[in-house]
């Protein structure tokens, strides 16, 4: 068999395009011409032995092939980038302060940090799982340098969309009845108020002519999920950091309203963040675009 090595540049052509949805974007995003662009693909398939890519209407999609073929591109790039990184910033020095919603923190934050610190050992960071409001009121107070939290409305001075994650009905993971009384009131399992998912909720049966009651709040999202799997009522939030005794509800099961999506925002202490914040933000922000591309 013979030993294929693939182009770094050609999977980043690859991968980018993917995410754009358009390979004249990609061809724009990275300076390159179109044709230059058709080029590396076409060299891609060479490589590979394998169509990547198949018509789909007047467009391309992936073959099985080429689904295969992208997560190991991603994985690819992201440890050359992290190499990259860390023979050329080894003597990053300093000290970084990041927030987190609940949801990101078994999901994100392990592998956000495992691979900071293994490119910038002498980098401290202080991490912080709170709720939007409070992430966002920190990062205004200059107590943190960045913050990942669900958009509430309010603008801060430097935030930067990073994208829309659809919200969800929580229920327990074992079966549920396919239906229920009109007039009983649906329990709901929350966070304490001030919470923007709470009022998504509520605000939302409201509109949709459904009585609720609070069956149970929690300061913790560990809480929400035990109340949830023990059956005493139902969430929402995203398909991010699911626990396995929770599950998202099939759309219309219980006559639920459809829900609306969050908006997802990095909040910045200042407009340009400093090299070690920088570089933190790039690899966090790459763990966060991964799951929802997971849960898209």
């Amino acid at each position: 068999m013979r030993r294929v090595t693939f182009d770094l540049d050609v999977l980043r052509t690859f991968i980018t395009g993917m995410e754009l949805g358009s390979f004249a974007k990609a061809a724009e995003r990275l300076g390159r011409s179109t044709s230059a662009v058709s080029a590396q693909l076409k060299k891609l398939e060479e490589q590979a032995d394998t169509p990547i890519f198949r018509k789909a209407g007047r467009g391309l999609a992936l073959t099985e092939a080429g689904e295969t073929m992208l997560g190991y591109a991603r994985r690819l790039i992201e440890l050359n980038d992290e190499a990259a990184s860390a023979t050329r910033g080894v003597e990053l020095e300093g000290w970084v302060r990041l927030g987190l919603q609940e949801d990101f923190g078994e999901a994100v934050l392990p592998d956000v940090l495992g691979r900071f610190a293994r490119a910038h050992p002498k980098v401290r960071i202080e991490a912080r799982i709170g709720r939007s409001h409070e992430l966002a009121e920190r990062v205004l107070s200059g107590n943190l340098d960045m913050a990942l939290a669900w958009h509430d409305g309010r603008m801060l001075p430097y935030s930067r969309h990073i994208g829309d994650v659809q919200s969800r009905w929580i229920g327990p993971a074992k079966p549920m009845e396919a239906g229920r009384h009109h007039d009983e009131a649906l329990p709901l399992v929350m966070f304490e108020a001030p919470c923007l998912l709470r009022t998504v909720a509520t605000e939302t049966l409201d509109r949709a002519g459904l009585a609720w009651r609070m069956a149970f709040s929690s300061p913790s999202l560990s809480g929400i999920w035990a109340a949830v799997a023990a059956g005493l009522g139902l969430t929402i939030r995203t398909d991010i950091g699911l626990p396995a005794n929770v599950r998202a509800l099939a759309p219309g099961l219980l006559g639920l309203p459809a829900l609306p999506k969050m908006a997802l925002h990095l909040h910045q202490k200042d407009a340009e963040l400093d090299p070690v914040a920088a570089r933190l933000a790039d690899i966090l922000l790459e763990a966060v675009r991964g799951q929802l591309r997971n849960v898209a």
